[in-house]
């Protein structure tokens, strides 16, 4: 008899995005709630590690869904609106390194360890007095350069499903601000940089997938 982690391995393999999202629903119920997010983030990033796209895209679903980002930043950070920028860079992070992943550790202490580095990243830039090269730019205006402006990048961009490629082009493509993405898509402001967030992080785990390397962190 087949169970949920059977049938979503079959589900991943076949790119079957609905399935999957049941499945990990149902592994949501049998899965103690003490390991719950630990073991499902682990084993999607075990997966995602190996190359599923749609591993990775879940995995992405399930770090926003359960604050795990916001809550290692806001330990190290006070200001609400620099947890909500390190926590966006840290996912950007984790999409494009995820190929480096091979689960010696828990998948929460490889992230905090990235957030670490991510926090590190955005106090430099503030102590900052001259304009920094562009290596020194945040995961998140790296990549938004890297969309306008690299074919491959459009590319991958292009693959995203509407939900996120849509809020990536009005902002990276067309310019918008948060609040105008969100008067255009009609959600929150929060949710219109969550979906920004998401989106520029799926384009770094499809590149990745394609030639991997990962990023720093």
């Amino acid at each position: 008899m087949a169970t949920p982690w059977v049938d979503l391995d079959a589900a991943l393999a076949a790119g079957e995005a609905t399935v999957a999202r049941r499945c990990v629903q149902a592994l949501d119920h049998e899965t103690p709630a003490a390991d719950r997010d630990e073991d499902l983030l682990t084993a999607l990033a075990r997966r995602a590690a190996a190359g599923s796209r749609l591993a990775t895209e879940l995995l992405l679903e399930r770090i926003e869904a359960a604050g795990l980002l916001h809550r290692f930043a806001r330990g190290a950070l006070l200001d609400q609106a620099a947890v909500d920028d390190v926590a966006q860079e840290a996912l950007i992070s984790i999409a494009s390194a995820i190929g480096t992943f091979e689960a010696r550790s828990k998948f929460t202490t490889w992230a905090h360890r990235i957030v670490r580095h991510r926090v590190t990243d955005h106090l430099r830039r503030q102590r900052a007095t001259a304009p920094l090269p562009e290596s020194d730019l945040s995961e998140g205006a790296r990549m938004s350069s890297m969309i306008a402006t690299r074919a491959t990048v459009r590319a991958a961009l292009e693959s995203l499903p509407d939900l996120y490629r849509v809020p990536v082009v009005l902002r990276d493509l067309e310019g918008l601000d948060y609040a105008s993405i969100a008067g255009r898509l009609d959600v929150p402001v929060g949710t219109a940089k969550s979906q920004v967030a998401r989106g520029r992080a799926m384009v770094a785990g499809a590149l990745q997938a394609v030639a991997p390397g990962g990023a720093r962190g």
